[in-house]
């Protein structure tokens, strides 16, 4: 297990260094001048001397090299920059904005065990019948739709029709259900499927009709023994789909206005705010890998098969 994170903190490295070299590229291929979004931003007239100074201000006057050394320096010392619009320091912005996007993710993770444990587990113990058809019709659905659709459907209905729950905005406990909802629904439909086939492939197992045979409760097999071999599939599939999820959670701040890293971020790309959107890549870098990590230890709390095989092979 040391062995592994100790692999995973070299990939993060890896992975930090090559997404540095790759969002500083984009920041400077994309369109648009962010010299002029800071100076339009003050509504005053702007002149050439104006946009010379702020250039050599910015640093934009120095070759490419020289910009991506400065910011890698600033980068090891854990210091993202200032933000061109604000003028605080990118690392507090993101931090004054994660709890919101946290907040969101984690409302939708809830979602989705919520949903997807119980008609998983419903789907498989009554294959073929009434639960196991509403799971599929519920897959389908979660599979078809783009969070952002069901997200304006959330608000077409509840918020105006119903008129029992707010559109936009948070602060309030009827401001958090939709938007964890619109994230976490299309993914409980998905992982619904996932942990069913998983369930009907441990059902097979002889280890599992061993335990029926000597008397074994039905629970405790569902439980103890079945359950905890259908999760490594599902577990799989979450680590990949960590990109996914963070995906969704900028639409959804931004359909449902939470000022999240996701708002954040848009903001950042139509200000031209480089500093901000180079931060807000890294972090978002940094959670996938970490997530996969967590990911690869769980495999050894819930299959111990891949421990003794580690053992067996050194």
């Amino acid at each position: 297990m040391l062995e592994l994170v100790r692999k995973r903190l070299v990939q993060l490295v890896i992975v930090l260094f090559l997404l540095s070299i790759f969002t500083f590229s984009l920041m400077k291929l994309a369109p648009g001048n962010p010299v002029m979004a800071i100076l339009n931003a003050d509504e005053m007239m702007v002149t050439e001397a104006d946009q010379v100074k702020l250039r050599s201000e910015l640093g934009f006057d120095q070759p490419l090299y020289v910009q991506y050394g400065q910011w890698m320096l600033g980068l090891i010392k854990l210091d993202l920059g200032q933000s061109y619009m604000s003028g605080k320091p990118v690392w507090d912005e993101m931090m004054e904005r994660l709890p919101i996007t946290v907040q969101l993710t984690v409302g939708a993770l809830l979602v989705m065990v919520s949903i997807s444990v119980p008609l998983g587990i419903l789907s498989a113990r009554y294959p073929g019948k009434w639960p196991d058809q509403i799971s599929r019709l519920l897959a389908l659905i979660g599979a078809s739709v783009p969070s952002f659709w069901f997200g304006l459907m959330l608000i077409y209905f509840f918020a105006f029709k119903l008129q029992i729950l707010p559109s936009t905005g948070m602060g309030t406990f009827s401001q958090t259900i939709l938007p964890p909802f619109a994230l976490g629904f299309p993914l409980a439909a998905v992982y619904a499927r996932i942990l069913r086939a998983g369930l009907l492939g441990s059902f097979s197992e002889d280890y599992i009709q061993a335990a029926r045979a000597r008397g074994v409760k039905e629970w405790r097999i569902l439980w103890f023994h079945a359950f905890r071999a259908a999760l490594l599939p599902v577990i799989t599939v979450f680590g990949l789909s960590m990109g996914s999820l963070l995906g969704g959670a900028v639409v959804i701040e931004i359909l449902f206005s939470w000022p999240g890293l996701g708002s954040m971020a848009v903001d950042a790309i139509f200000s031209r705010d480089y500093p901000v959107i180079q931060g807000y890549v890294l972090l978002t870098g940094v959670f996938v890998v970490v997530m996969n990590l967590f990911v690869d230890l769980s495999y050894y709390l819930l299959d111990p098969r891949i421990k003794q095989g580690k053992e067996e092979s050194a």
